[in-house]
């Protein structure tokens, strides 16, 4: 069982960034790709950013060159760094763990892009 605890989240002008973290704990961190995943109000929730448990990255288009996804397995935290905000980057952002057919989620930080 993993629990995850979001934070960062707040409100910013466009233009400007926030870093999302994502502390873990109750299970072995270093094992679960981590995901930072999105839903705004009326949408789908879409997946952001991958980091696998080897390290390796992965975006949504839409984010690509602006966040920057990353993890630390000593501190059992993963980080989504995110500039050049955008008003359409407003959103609840999930922090997840998935390995096999185990997922767990955070209760969600609120990012609001507006001026």
């Amino acid at each position: 069982q993993v629990q995850l605890v979001e934070s960062g989240g707040g409100l910013v002008q466009p233009g400007g960034s926030l870093r999302l973290s994502c502390a873990a704990s109750g299970s072995i961190f270093s094992v679960y790709d981590m995901n930072w995943y999105r839903q705004a109000p009326g949408k789908e929730r879409e997946l952001v950013a991958v980091i696998t448990s080897g390290g390796s990255t992965n975006y949504v288009d839409s984010v690509k060159g602006r966040f920057t996804i990353s993890r630390d397995n000593a501190k059992n935290t993963v980080y989504l760094q995110m500039n050049s905000l955008k008003p359409e980057d407003t959103a609840v952002y999930y922090c997840n763990a998935h390995r096999g057919p185990l997922d767990h989620w955070g209760q969600g930080t609120q990012v609001t892009v507006s001026s």
